[in-house]
């Protein structure tokens, strides 16, 4: 497997990150290019392990081991086949994944884990760039029609899958692009939106079709769909973000995260000169430590923000793996992300006690130190200070689908967290109506997303003809081992 002493050899290595302040006066992604021969080495560190634990780490199963092994003898088409056999956008995980698959890496138990994700992203943008990638349309027809609703990992996973089964497909999303959070979510930096057109127009060479700015529930109903369609996927998100009902939250000036990144998005479409919210010279407070603050905080920097500071209540994670997360789970350890090092303050084991503001907007932002005291934050006496605030950004994740709309078109049941009940074959109480990605298991990875989409277009598959040559890599009762 690759090369046996390969991981002896050579130590990890990345792809460098291009200088910040070259960065941060453009959108482009961050990443530097990284030369084949480095990345051959790279994929030969990758171990003749006996039991590859980045299978369980990977929700999509990827075939982690037999691509590394396929670069380090530099046959790159024949590493894309087999990237593909389990995962429909490798370009979208490359760039977006946390990798589990990384922490769960054998050699990661004594030393540094094999550059799993970077392999990925070069195996599939080798594969577009040679031409490698090409439409995939279904040598018969099944006679049957299925109407996805949402167009983010899940949703598209899905459709792709049910195409390339033969059955006729319409995407519906009721936002004006295609792409769910991966168009209007994801900053450009991170991924820039040109990989996922490229996708876009794979699928619909395939016979997949778009129906932007179509709203489910509201533009058509429920009903009328489930009587145009064989079969109904719901691939709606979790898209309910969580609030911070503190005093001053209704100031302006206060917002959540994804009522700010979607506009610095359309702004590279083409749609706006200017975001309709600008950070431009003003002191912004984002409210969460995770890939979404990570997210605004990056927007805010390009937007040219006189200050940004970023809060997370839970304490600073360690530096090294905690002996309560031993491997493979993905551990909760201090990380830097691209945005972290372009700059800003963050600030961790706080909370935000309200908002202060004059002439109806937000000014400044009373916060206190806290610590877990019998299952709960607490504030420590005497640490209550004010910080500037021109802007707030609420970024503190996301509690299920929105329940007003489709859902309550539908009459779907939703559990105890906000998510609609479905069984282990991603079914709804509501024949022929599935479910999949963060609608149904909470917000989650976009390799869980994918994963999901993948599973739930084969059990719509085998509900439609009674059978199917569709992967189907999990059970929707399946919970991740790395947590």
């Amino acid at each position: 497997m690759a090369d046996p002493r390969g991981f002896l050899k050579a130590g990890r290595e990345l792809p460098e990150r291009r200088p910040v302040d070259v960065r941060i006066s453009d959108w482009k992604e961050v990443y530097e290019d990284f030369a084949a021969a480095r990345l051959g080495t790279q994929a030969g560190r990758c171990m003749d392990c006996g039991i590859p634990f980045c299978h369980n780490g990977c929700p999509l199963g990827n075939l982690i081991p037999e691509w590394n092994d396929l670069v380090w003898r530099d046959d790159w088409r024949a590493a894309s086949e087999r990237l593909h056999a389990t995962n429909n956008f490798p370009e979208f995980t490359g760039r977006l994944c946390p990798a589990p698959c990384e922490t769960s890496c054998v050699l990661g138990i004594n030393s540094d884990p094999v550059t799993i994700k970077q392999v990925e992203v070069s195996i599939i943008d080798r594969a577009w760039d040679s031409g490698w990638v090409t439409p995939q349309p279904p040598e018969r027809s099944t006679g049957k029609a299925v109407a996805v609703i949402g167009s983010g990992p899940a949703g598209l996973a899905a459709a792709q899958q049910l195409a390339r089964a033969g059955h006729t497909v319409a995407v519906f999303e009721r936002a004006d692009r295609i792409g769910g959070l991966l168009r209007y979510g994801i900053p450009e930096f991170k991924m820039e939106k040109a990989h996922l057109d490229r996708r876009l127009r794979q699928m619909a060479q395939e016979g997949v079709k778009f129906r932007p700015g179509v709203e489910v529930g509201v533009d058509i109903t429920g009903s009328d769909l489930r009587k145009r369609y064989d079969a109904v996927v719901l691939a709606i998100g979790a898209t309910r973000w969580r609030d911070l009902p503190v005093p001053g939250r209704e100031l302006n000036g206060v917002h959540q995260a994804m009522e700010y990144l979607p506009g610095a998005n359309r702004v590279q479409e083409g749609d706006f000169d200017e975001a309709p919210i600008d950070a431009a010279g003003k002191h912004v407070v984002i409210i969460g430590g995770g890939d979404t603050g990570a997210d605004c905080l990056g927007t805010a920097i390009r937007q040219g923000a006189a200050s940004v500071t970023q809060l997370e209540i839970m304490p600073t994670p360690p530096q090294a793996r905690p002996s309560a997360q031993p491997w493979p789970t993905y551990p909760m350890v201090f990380r830097v992300s691209s945005a972290h090092e372009e700059g800003g303050d963050r600030m961790f084991a706080v909370s935000t006690e309200c908002f202060l503001g004059d002439d109806g907007r937000v000014t400044a932002l009373r916060l206190s130190d806290v610590e877990f005291v019998d299952g709960r934050f607490v504030p420590v006496e005497g640490t209550s200070r004010d910080i500037p605030a021109d802007l707030v950004f609420l970024a503190m994740g996301f509690t299920g689908p929105e329940p007003e709309g489709l859902v309550a078109d539908l009459g779907l049941a939703v559990n105890e967290r906000g998510s609609i009940v479905r069984d282990d074959d991603y079914a709804t109480s509501l024949q022929g109506v599935f479910v999949a990605g963060d609608a149904g298991r909470g917000q989650s990875l976009i390799v869980w997303a994918i994963a999901e989409g993948r599973a739930a277009a084969a059990a719509v598959d085998r509900y439609l003809t009674g059978d199917t040559n569709l992967p189907s890599p999990i059970p929707a009762s399946a919970r991740p081992l790395t947590v």
